[in-house]
């Protein structure tokens, strides 16, 4: 007769047994990234993450693009691996966006557990998704039961940074780390929406816009404020910049986007207007900004710079835009810009990076959908395309012409009422500790099937 299996053996066997201390300990780890010059903590998080996997048998290489900048590659294949299969590439970035601490209800470096959730910088992105793929991996070590296929798993420094001395620099100096990937699985997707009938949709990114970050210039004659003059270098900015800003993009339709707006209709019984996107979407709460700016380029000026005396008219000026395009509209989208700013206007790259988008089907997507019936019955996938950038970018399309299909999915089953997109990257940021166990859990079905 088979033994009872004690609970506390069977706890620590789970997949989701160590996701929240683990969680705490990088969330400790102050990795705040303030740009190229001022970045912290990469490094350390690297080690903690080296050892937690040495612990299991593991090795890790660290490469540094910069003193400082740390990125990690491992890979789990134990016995019983499928070697014959390519390997399934899961990723994720150690560094964080910098957090006010005076604005904040707890230390955001402190990892506490409150009201049922686990607060701190990183513990959304992504930190949490670090744990719980370490935590399932950890955990099917213990069970002895190795992962459908070899797994590749890179932590990246610098993503908050667009991924510059992080993503992109493996990418180029050393593209043998992905030999052999076919497919990749990290942020920005797998939360859950719900929808009016009280089902959960988990949206997947198989898509990504590119983004152009850039500087525009322009150049006129000094001269005193107290006179006219129309060579002015304010002056011809700011109607350039008023032109760009004005400018209606055209709705571009892509596949990804019109499915995701297809299926929005059919769960949520609500029709869309592509001319009022974004109140059309007003049911998706916070995430409404987000779909709605997946239509069409978007250009977004950020920073000005002009000028040292109010009395005084400088001889240049300059503005610094964020652009992001849909998947194969790159130079439609600069030669747009470029016509709109008109003559006089100079431009500088500040960083560029390409679109990435992915079938939405194959073993990892099948893993994905599979994974989630299993932890949560009745829930719904449904594929879209992020505004926004994750390291997928410098990889996705490797200089050798290698093609690695990349989807955003970290799990998170989350209450209806949880503002999940103002907390990315927002004040008092925090998981709820129920939805880092239902991931790690999510994580530990794809390792076995994907």
């Amino acid at each position: 007769m088979d033994q009872p299996i004690d609970s506390e053996v069977r706890a620590a066997d789970s997949p989701d047994a160590e996701v929240v201390p683990i969680c705490q300990e990088l969330v400790r780890i102050d990795s705040s990234n303030y740009g190229p010059s001022d970045a912290r903590g990469e490094t350390e998080v690297a080690r903690l993450v080296a050892g937690l996997l040495s612990e299991i048998g593991v090795r890790s290489r660290i490469y540094e693009s910069e003193p400082g900048r740390a990125t990690l590659v491992a890979e789990w294949a134990p016995e019983g691996t499928d070697m014959s299969r390519p390997a399934l590439l899961l990723h994720g970035h150690s560094d964080v966006v910098p957090a006010v601490a005076d604005d904040w209800s707890i230390d955001p470096f402190s990892g506490e557990l409150r009201d049922g959730c686990l607060w701190g910088r990183g513990a959304l992105d992504m930190k949490g998704y670090l744990a719980m793929v370490l935590s399932a991996i950890r955990a099917r070590h213990r069970r002895g039961q190795p992962p459908s296929r070899p797994i590749r798993f890179i932590l990246f420094a610098d993503e908050e940074g667009s991924g510059t001395l992080g993503s992109t620099w493996l990418g180029a100096h050393h593209p043998e780390a992905f030999d052999g990937v076919t497919e990749a699985i990290s942020e920005v997707g797998g939360f859950s929406v719900t929808t009016p009938g009280g089902q959960r949709a988990y949206v997947v990114q198989a898509a990504e816009k590119g983004l152009w970050w850039f500087r525009m210039t322009a150049t006129g004659s000094a001269g005193h404020g107290s006179m006219r003059n129309r060579d002015n270098a304010v002056s011809r900015l700011a109607e350039a910049l008023g032109r760009i800003s004005g400018y209606a993009w055209p709705d571009l339709h892509h596949p990804v986007q019109e499915e995701f707006l297809s299926r929005f209709e059919q769960l949520w019984g609500i029709g869309v207007d592509h001319d009022r996107l974004e109140e059309s979407l007003a049911a998706l709460g916070p995430l409404s900004r987000m779909v709605a700016a997946c239509s069409a380029n978007t250009v977004t000026p950020t920073v000005l710079s002009a000028g040292y005396k109010v009395n005084v008219i400088p001889t240049s000026a300059s503005a610094e835009l964020d652009a992001r395009f849909i998947p194969g509209h790159e130079q439609e989208m600069i030669d747009t810009i470029k016509g709109l700013a008109g003559p006089g206007i100079e431009f500088e790259t500040i960083s560029h990076k390409p679109s990435a988008e992915a079938p939405f089907e194959g073993p990892a997507v099948d893993a994905i959908r599979s994974a989630l019936a299993v932890e949560d019955p009745g829930a719904v996938v449904l594929p879209y395309l992020n505004s926004a950038g994750t390291d997928a970018k410098g990889f996705a399309r490797l200089p050798d012409g290698w093609v690695i299909n990349c989807y955003g999915c970290t799990p998170l089953r989350l209450p209806p009422d949880f503002d999940f997109i103002s907390l990315f990257h927002g004040v008092d940021e925090r998981v709820p500790l129920d939805t880092l166990a239902f991931g790690a859990r999510v994580v530990d079905h794809i390792l076995q099937e994907a």
